[in-house]
C-alpha cells in the first residue's frame, strides 16, 4: 500500500545546482568545491580496489535555493537548528502566478482570494529563467510590505519565490524579510520550476541543515504532486 501510494506521487525538483563558481549574489563570493580526499590519495588508505571521494565546499550560507529562519535577520529569532520540522516539510502549498505584471512589485492584491493559511505560498514570477545570466541580477521581482503583511495577516507557514530576493533589494529596510521573519513565517528564495506545479494541492519541503548559529542555508526544496 505505501509503494502505491509513492508511485502515485511524482517528486518536482524546485532546487537550482550549486557548482563551483556558481553565483546567486553578485558582490559574494561563489563556493569553491573541491576534494578533501581524492579517490586517488584514498588509494592509499584503503585496501587494493577500494576507494572514496570526500568533498569539501567553502559558501557562504546564501548560496543556491535557500530558506531564512527568523534569526537571519533577527538576533534573538530562531535559527537553522530550532526551525520545526513542520514549518519547512509536508506543507500543504499554494502557487500564485505573477508572471503577467505591470510592474516588479507584487502587491497585497496577487494573494486575493486564496486561503493561505497553513501553507507554503511560492510565488512564480519567472524570473528563474534567468539564472545563470547578468539578467538575474537586474530588475528582479519581489514583494511588498503591504503583501507580506496579507501574508503574515492570512497566516502563511512558509513564502518563497523564484527571484533573487523576496524583498526590493534596493531598499536597505527589507520590509519583507522583516515582517514574515518577524513572524516566525520562513523564506525561500531563489526557487525554481514553479510552472511545472499545479496551482494547489501539493506538498512542500525545503529542509535546510540543521546548524547552530546560522540563519540561512541551501536547501533541496521540492514539491510532492498526486
Amino acid at each position: 500500500m505505501v509503494n502505491e501510494i509513492r508511485d502515485a506521487r511524482r517528486l518536482i525538483d524546485l532546487s537550482h545546482t550549486i557548482e563551483d563558481g556558481t553565483i546567486t549574489l553578485k558582490g559574494f563570493p561563489a563556493p569553491i568545491i573541491c576534494d578533501y580526499l581524492s579517490r586517488e590519495a584514498s588509494r592509499e588508505i584503503y585496501a587494493q580496489g577500494t576507494e572514496f571521494q570526500i568533498g569539501r565546499i567553502d559558501m557562504i550560507a546564501n548560496t543556491g535555493t535557500y530558506v531564512d529562519s527568523p534569526f537571519h535577520r533577527f538576533a534573538d529569532g530562531k535559527d537553522l537548528s530550532e526551525l520545526p520540522l513542520e514549518w519547512v516539510a509536508d506543507l500543504d502549498a499554494v502557487v500564485v502566478r505573477a508572471t503577467e505584471r505591470s510592474g516588479r512589485g507584487i502587491g497585497a492584491e496577487a494573494f486575493a482570494g486564496v486561503d493561505v493559511a497553513g501553507k507554503a505560498v511560492l510565488v512564480h514570477t519567472g524570473h528563474a529563467a534567468h539564472w545563470g545570466t547578468d539578467a538575474y541580477f537586474k530588475a528582479h521581482p519581489f514583494l511588498t510590505r503591504a503583501a507580506a503583511e496579507h501574508l503574515r495577516d492570512g497566516g502563511a507557514r512558509l513564502v518563497g519565490i523564484d527571484s533573487l530576493n523576496i524583498d526590493d533589494t534596493a531598499d536597505p529596510v527589507r520590509p519583507v524579510h522583516t515582517v514574515l521573519l518577524g513572524a516566525e513565517i520562513p523564506v525561500a528564495e531563489h526557487l525554481r520550476g514553479l510552472e511545472q506545479l499545479p496551482d494547489a494541492g501539493f506538498r512542500f519541503y525545503a529542509v535546510p541543515v540543521k546548524v547552530k548559529g546560522f540563519g540561512t542555508f541551501p536547501v533541496r526544496a521540492f514539491a510532492a504532486v498526486g
